[in-house]
């Protein structure tokens, strides 16, 4: 077994361990289990509350951010280089994306607080999306060709030799087309180009580009940094299903929290960075799902540990999961999960990259190390362990166990916690309505409390739409070859049903 797929056995195999000890140990050592969900549910009762505070700290900020004029801060900038050399390639992959849905991302480009004359815009479609798609370019093209500096459009062919069909094959076709189409002929400087790479349903505020030009320009190492907004998946939320809605929201929350921590900070979905870094390290992998993960840590190993994330503290919308019926939508969540989940085919790929890579200090390794493998291990872990596992005891524990004192209190103390644990969810509950977009004509006062009262569903939406995809991809990486995931293009639409 070589040591690559030897790694891909560890975590799943730390999952499923840490479950089936839960199981036996209430069965067989019911006072040791009941003592350890105890101090596990206090655990996660104080890291919902550090959590929260972070949540609440990107919040302020972000909306603090919102109401400032980046472009007035950048022409207030000095010593830092001139703003107006600075070229954005901004690519945008799409699949079978709706006319409707890509219109609306290019509408929010077009009514940017940043001149247009400094940006390089691809609309890369892909071969296998068919005929509408390449209509879909051509609609785009007719309409908006006109806008920026430079608008392109082009079509990844479909199987390519060492591809597979994804975002990471997809964004290197589109990427290398424009350098050789665009960049290279007009010698435009990499040092100068951010490149921005974005879901095709992504919409950007007005002053979006000023936020990242100035964070850019005012990085302590802004050729060896990403740059990473705060995903809001909000466009269509009122078209969402309860569950589609909790995961959505959920989903925000998590990404405003990790802004707070720059230090464990990777990047995600849309994102940029440096034109420069790009090229150097070989564009994105084309084998790979998880592209949009993988590129930091492409980097973090090529430039021996020298590049971070810097966190914008600033929205992109997207959209949420939303198919044509109820079951449908449930069942594009899940796989929409999966995927994320499917994030753990780089954990075989960081320790393979630290083990041969000894500039990086050993320090920053076991960090790095640690809190990936932890994090991927809770997500699939955590909600069983409290939610579904922690009455265990009580059921399997035999007589003896259930006549004790601690048999008795276990439910009661385990309840305590968890309603201390649902005040920080409450709090949470009122931030979702705060993000909500502009409400429709027909969201009347009861939708409010509907929408307050969806999250008392949280503990089956951490179980079916967090525990169990995670689980599964985990799984599957660990037995390997056919049941490995391939990617997954999330269905993108507008239902017509607005309620």
């Amino acid at each position: 077994m070589s040591l690559y797929r030897f790694f891909e056995f560890v975590p799943a195999s730390l999952a499923w361990v840490t479950l089936i000890i839960v199981v036996v140990a209430s069965r067989y050592a019911p006072t040791a289990a009941a003592i350890f969900i105890i101090l596990f549910d206090t655990y996660w009762l104080l890291k919902t509350i550090y959590l929260s505070l972070h949540l609440r700290y990107s919040f302020m900020k972000m909306r603090r951010y919102l109401k400032i004029d980046w472009r007035q801060r950048l022409e207030e900038l000095s010593g830092v280089g001139d703003w107006r050399n600075i070229y954005h390639l901004v690519i945008l992959p799409m699949y079978q994306e709706p006319y409707s849905v890509v219109k609306e991302s290019f509408d929010s480009l077009r009514q940017m607080n940043y001149p247009r004359d400094k940006f390089i815009v691809v609309l890369s479609a892909e071969e296998r999306g068919g005929d509408e798609a390449k209509k879909v370019l051509e609609r785009i093209e007719e309409e908006f060709g006109q806008d920026f500096f430079k608008f392109m459009t082009t079509v990844h062919p479909a199987d390519l030799p060492d591809e597979i069909p994804g975002k990471g094959s997809h964004e290197t076709w589109a990427a290398k087309v424009a350098k050789r189409l665009i960049i290279d002929p007009a010698a435009i400087d990499y040092e100068k180009i951010l490149v921005s790479v974005f879901d095709v349903d992504t919409q950007v505020p007005p002053n979006y580009f000023g936020r990242l030009t100035h964070a850019f320009l005012t990085a302590e190492h802004p050729q060896h940094s990403s740059y990473q907004p705060i995903p809001l998946f909000h466009n269509n939320i009122y078209e969402a299903p309860v569950f589609a809605r909790i995961v959505a929201l959920s989903a925000t929350f998590w990404h405003m929290m990790q802004q707070a921590r720059p230090e464990r900070l990777r990047t995600f979905s849309s994102h940029s960075m440096p034109f420069k870094a790009l090229v150097e390290i070989g564009f994105w992998q084309k084998d790979i799902v998880s592209e949009d993960s993988r590129i930091f840590w492409q980097c973090y190993l090529h430039y021996n540990g020298d590049w971070r994330v810097v966190p914008l503290f600033y929205p992109v919308s997207m959209d949420a999961n939303v198919a044509p019926t109820f079951w449908g939508t449930m069942a594009n969540v899940y796989r929409q999960q999966r995927r994320w989940g499917w994030g753990i085919e780089n954990i075989p790929y960081i320790l393979r990259g630290f083990v041969n890579n000894y500039a990086i200090p050993l320090g920053r390794k076991l960090y790095w190390a640690f809190h990936e493998v932890e994090g991927f291990h809770s997500w699939a872990t955590n909600a069983l362990i409290i939610f579904a596992l922690g009455w265990l005891p009580i059921f399997l524990g035999g007589e003896i166990f259930n006549e004790t004192i601690l048999s008795f209190s276990l439910p009661k103390i385990t309840r305590i916690i968890m309603t201390l644990a649902m005040v920080g969810i409450a709090s949470s509950a009122i931030l979702g309505l705060i993000l909500l977009p502009p409400k429709p004509d027909w969201f009347k006062r009861r939708h409010y409390f509907l929408y307050l009262f969806q999250w008392l569903l949280i503990p089956i939406s951490l179980i079916v739409f967090g525990a169990f995809p995670a689980l599964e991809a985990q799984t599957r990486l660990m037995l390997g070859g056919r049941f490995r995931l391939g990617f997954w293009f999330t269905p993108k639409e507008r239902s017509k049903n607005q309620k």
